[in-house]
């Protein structure tokens, strides 16, 4: 089986899913060629898996005469199996090659339907998004695959090496420093909370705003910004709590990574977490923004380890039962096999 992949994202939850399937189907003996951005940190994870094209595919350069001209031509001369495009900017790549089932993924909800001219089948990660595509007029096929990630328990992260204290309650979040993810919430939370610690781990365009919103809290002493970690297990496994505040979410992988860690998590009560979390059985859910609201869910996670212990293993039997490689590559290798 023969692979084609687009992908322009940058580094966040998408890129860290796209790097679990590229090795999910290498490890199947699936061959693929994927064309991504240059200089990407996750590129040497899929180099063992893939032929690798490197391109920014921008407006500014001769790549966007030329790329889709080179595409469409390797299609015509390897025939893939299947060419998956990921999220709207690559989805224009696509070529109209008619010899193989074109796919377009999609962690997000498009804002219109323009990009998919060539795409035969939107493959959502959620059902929130395979809806909103019908609604908004998409007439071809959809299908519903979700995510999954590397289930793989390891050691906790030394809080030392982080000046925290072993002892101290410690809270842990990360992604993308934007304004949805709502870290800002979280701060002001754990504010409250004047025991706790918390790890922050990613970076972006928020960040100096959120190291003055530490310090105007008092939360400079017992809050520490990781950057950007390759491998955030051991940080997650280190936490007692994991806390995602979105404002948006379409699914959240890192609430399946927490789970993969045993760790209890409190999520804002947005698209993806409202799908596959039950609260009270495997987290706790929260309206976004509302920071009494997470500092209370926060403290009762870290005051009852009853209650916690049950989240955490609550998540994990989800996890396993719903987000689990052998049957996320397997979907995805079904689809592959359709004919347009």
């Amino acid at each position: 089986m023969n692979i084609f992949h687009f992908h322009f994202g940058k580094d966040g939850g998408a890129e860290k899913f796209f790097v679990h399937l590229v090795g999910a189907l290498g490890r199947r003996g699936v061959k693929q060629t994927a064309v991504i951005r240059p200089n990407r940190i996750w590129r040497k994870d899929i180099d063992p898996h893939a032929r690798i094209i490197e391109s920014n595919f921008r407006n500014t350069t001769p790549d966007r005469l030329l790329l889709p001209i080179r595409v469409a031509l390797m299609a015509r001369r390897e025939k893939p199996d299947a060419i998956l495009s990921w999220a709207t900017r690559a989805s224009r790549l696509m070529p109209a090659y008619r010899g193989c089932i074109k796919l377009s993924r999609l962690g997000d909800y498009p804002t219109h339907l323009g990009y998919f001219r060539n795409t035969d089948v939107l493959v959502c990660n959620t059902p929130g998004i395979a809806d909103h595509v019908r609604r908004i007029g998409w007439t071809r096929g959809v299908e519903v695959i979700s995510n999954f990630t590397d289930t793989q328990a390891v050691a906790p992260a030394a809080r030392a090496a982080w000046n925290t204290p072993e002892q101290v309650p410690l809270v842990m979040s990360m992604g993308r420093f934007v304004r949805r993810k709502g870290f800002h919430t979280l701060i002001e939370a754990v504010a409250r909370l004047p025991d706790a610690h918390l790890w922050l781990a990613g970076d972006g365009e928020e960040r100096a705003a959120l190291e003055a919103l530490a310090a105007e809290k008092g939360m400079s002493g017992r809050m520490r910004f990781l950057g950007w970690q390759k491998d955030t297990r051991p940080f997650v496994a280190a936490a007692d709590v994991f806390v995602m505040p979105s404002t948006h979410e379409p699914l959240g992988n890192v609430i399946l990574e927490a789970w993969a860690q045993k760790r209890p998590v409190i999520s804002s009560r947005v698209e993806g977490p409202a799908w596959f979390m039950r609260d009270g059985e495997n987290g706790l859910l929260v309206q976004s923004e509302d920071v009494d609201g997470f500092a209370r869910a926060i403290s009762a996670a870290l005051n009852d380890a009853g209650l916690a212990a049950g989240l955490a293993e609550g998540g994990h039997r989800t996890l396993m039962a719903q987000f689990s490689e052998e049957a996320i590559a397997g979907a995805y290798i079904d689809l592959f096999k359709r004919r347009p």
